[in-house]
């Protein structure tokens, strides 16, 4: 299995169960930016308890690992599962949003992208994309988070709602990590 028979399978499950969801983290960076190797796929989906049992059944074993109960927990306490395709090593991480104004904002903002070439997915907006690797830097540092950013402010250009990024960057505390990155775009 490729990561685009993945996207397209996951897409059309959720699609079909009437799940919003929204593809961000790498997969979105590629989407929008530069290549790059990525063997994950991140979702944030607003998953309802009721339907747990159905995405699972549409992973189910062999050929998938999804564990219900994980999904259930994640779920109820607002965090992540996994699926797994363990033939190709591909996962995909579902990630349950929290009831946020900023989680409203994004899942209202997505926008239908190519995710392969007979399909289409629903992608986090380049702006919500660069604000959640933002965050991922401030947590953990990674200097691939500021390369994703970079490549999709490069390749996007003036699309990119600059003013959206520096309002919400406010709002969720990284300014600091977003001056970061537009000291370093006008080296």
């Amino acid at each position: 299995m490729e990561p685009s028979d993945l996207l397209r399978r996951v897409a059309e499950v959720f699609e079909s169960l009437e799940i919003r969801y929204l593809i961000t983290g790498s997969t979105a960076t590629i989407a929008y930016g530069e290549p790059r190797f990525t063997n994950d796929i991140d979702v944030v989906a607003a998953l309802p308890e009721t339907k747990v049992d159905a995405v699972c059944a549409a992973f189910a074993a062999p050929e998938f690992y999804c564990s219900p109960e994980a999904a259930r927990e994640a779920v109820k306490r607002h965090f992540q599962f996994n699926i797994i395709h363990p033939a190709s090593g591909l996962k995909v991480d579902v990630m349950i949003p929290a009831v946020t104004p900023f989680n409203a904002s994004r899942l209202s903002r997505a926008v239908r992208v190519p995710g392969g070439p007979a399909f289409s997915a629903w992608f986090a907006s380049p702006e919500d994309v660069i604000i959640k690797k933002l965050e991922y830097y401030r947590l953990g540092g990674s200097e691939k988070h500021l390369r994703d950013i970079a490549g999709v402010l490069k390749v996007r250009g003036e699309r990119v709602d600059r003013d959206y990024i520096s309002d919400w960057a406010t709002r969720l505390g990284l300014s600091a990590e977003w001056q970061l990155v537009l000291a370093s775009e006008a080296e």
